[in-house]
């Protein structure tokens, strides 16, 4: 091929007149006009970044003489104009998008084994959580104390949460302080587990208030002994490019184990012990599960130390502050009042379905238990699948059209819609909308949610400690859903307007999570 030809075949253009060579990348540059196809230039276009313009109001003195005679002056002398790159811009994003923020460049493989690992905690965790807290515990305290189950529900919800805002902000902490050959998470995971499958073992042969209650502090620090490290798993190991994929898979883990929970815990209403037994297996087992499904966390000997010292501690009680922290502050206060909604009627629904559904049944205390145990397990179903089948599209969407903040505010929006069912239906035909309805919209929420909190962290490099404030979110909502529905019923002995507050409660979220900044 001749020299007046490229490899491809191509004539190479000519030299411009009075020059005897074609500058490369100059002369033989393509018309892109030409060259690029309809739909090449309709992606150029969306990459662009439009240039603000100002308007500056005219000078009054503008038509002065001496002021014109000036500009003239100063336009003869030469100067260059510079356009100056906008930070903004993806064009100047050059990271690499499989390296996450501790440094590891993660492969496809180690993706799916993490995702897998967080959904299946999300699984088993969520089965025995909410199989205790609000099927099993408010069983065993109806048999104890029948006279004092919506009090004492609402004591331990509020003892054991304070007990869980501490623990989850010391261990987010200690975690992050950790230098070992296993990493700095792994070990706190795999112990907490154990540790808290302990306390809840201990359940099996509790026969007063006062034994419930000490057990359940200990399970809530053990919990969160294991939850804060883990939680801020994602913000270490998770490339930023995947992490609404794996939180919408978490998201669909979370709101899967939830619902098979109640679905469990109403089959083993009539044998508490063994329920309990079974729960303290699932979390025995599931830490040292979760860090087998992973890839091994690396050595961390190397990190430079942080003296552990009281001032140190104590920082792990100072919430971040500064540019970014109005986010932060926003993102937290949404979640704890949507969850506090959720818990508002969740955390108490064995009680709203037997003495609210069926207050006007006549049945006794062993039907209103088998009755609504039939009413619990529908819509633990109905729930599952709505809430998964919102988790699967909601992440992978929210990925591709980069939104977190307005799908998080809509779900929060379409949960109110779910709770205004059982308030209008005095009936199974409301629980079941609710459990529909709010279902969906509560599967989208935990998918998006946790990858919108790791978006507005100020600082990667204290995401324990950061996203450990940010879960006590979940600690305090216990904390206010359980004292608003407690507080209603106390004051109207009836669980009817629990609805129209949870509602007014979820909107105030959905209110909270638009004032964030900065994303879309």
């Amino acid at each position: 091929m001749s020299d007046e030809q490229h490899n491809d075949g191509a004539q190479t253009p000519p030299p411009i007149p009075g020059q005897h060579f074609v500058r490369p990348g100059i002369d033989d540059r393509p018309d892109y006009d030409k060259v690029l196809s309809d739909a090449d230039k309709a992606a150029v276009a969306r990459l662009a970044v439009p240039k603000d313009t100002e308007t500056i109001a005219a000078d009054p003195y503008a038509t002065d003489a001496g002021v014109q005679s000036a500009k003239i002056a100063e336009n003869m002398i030469g100067g260059n104009r510079i356009e100056l790159p906008d930070p903004d811009s993806a064009f100047l994003d050059m990271r690499d998008p499989m390296v996450a923020a501790n440094g590891e460049r993660v492969s496809i493989k180690d993706v799916v084994r993490l995702g897998a690992g967080f959904t299946f905690s999300l699984i088993l965790t969520g089965i025995v959580w909410t199989a205790l807290s609000s099927i099993l515990v408010p069983q065993l305290v109806d048999q104890i104390a029948p006279d004092q189950r919506a009090s004492f529900i609402g004591l331990i919800n509020a003892v054991g949460s304070v007990i869980a805002l501490v623990a989850n902000i010391v261990f987010g902490t200690f975690s992050d302080l950790t230098r070992s050959r296993f990493g700095k998470r792994t070990l706190w995971i795999a112990s907490g587990g154990v540790l808290c499958g302990l306390c809840v073992f201990g359940l099996t042969v509790a026969d007063s208030l006062p034994m419930i209650l000490l057990l359940w502090c200990g399970i809530q620090l053990f919990y969160n002994w294991m939850n804060a490290p883990f939680v801020a798993t994602m913000a270490d190991r998770v490339p930023d490019k995947f992490r609404g994929t794996v939180s919408s898979f978490m998201g669909g883990g979370g709101v899967l184990g939830q619902t098979a929970g109640a679905l469990v815990g109403s089959m083993l209403i009539d044998n508490i012990p063994l329920g309990f037994s079974l729960g303290a297996l699932g979390f025995g087992l599931v830490g040292i599960i979760v860090v087998g499904i992973w890839p091994r966390e690396a050595s961390n000997l190397d990190e430079q130390r942080v003296p552990l010292n009281l001032r140190n501690v104590l920082r792990a009680f100072v919430p971040p502050h500064g540019k970014g922290s109005g986010n932060f502050y926003y993102a937290l206060l949404g979640r704890m009042m949507m969850v506090a909604g959720y818990q508002m009627i969740t955390g108490y629904q064995l009680y709203i379905v037997k003495y609210y559904v069926f207050s006007d049944s006549g049945l006794d205390a062993a039907g209103l238990s088998k009755a609504a145990a039939g009413v619990i397990a529908v819509m633990s179903v109905i729930t599952m699948i709505a809430s998964l089948l919102a988790a699967l599209v909601s992440g992978p969407i929210s990925d591709r059209l980069a939104m977190r903040k307005i799908p998080v505010a809509l779900a929060s929006c379409l949960f109110a819609v779910g709770a205004a069912m059982p308030w209008i239906l005095h009936s199974p035909m409301g629980m079941y909308l609710f459990a529909a309805i709010a279902g969906f919209g509560y599967g989208t929420y935990n998918a998006i949610d946790q990858a919108l909190n790791v978006s507005i962290l100020p600082n990667p490099k204290e995401a324990g400690k950061d996203l450990g404030v940010l879960n006590m979110a979940n600690t305090l909502s216990s904390v206010i859903g359980s004292a608003l529905t407690s507080t209603v019923v106390a004051l109207t002995d009836n669980y009817q307007l629990v609805f129209p507050v949870c509602i007014v409660v979820v909107l105030v979220a959905a209110a909270l999570i638009m004032r964030i900044r900065g994303v879309r």
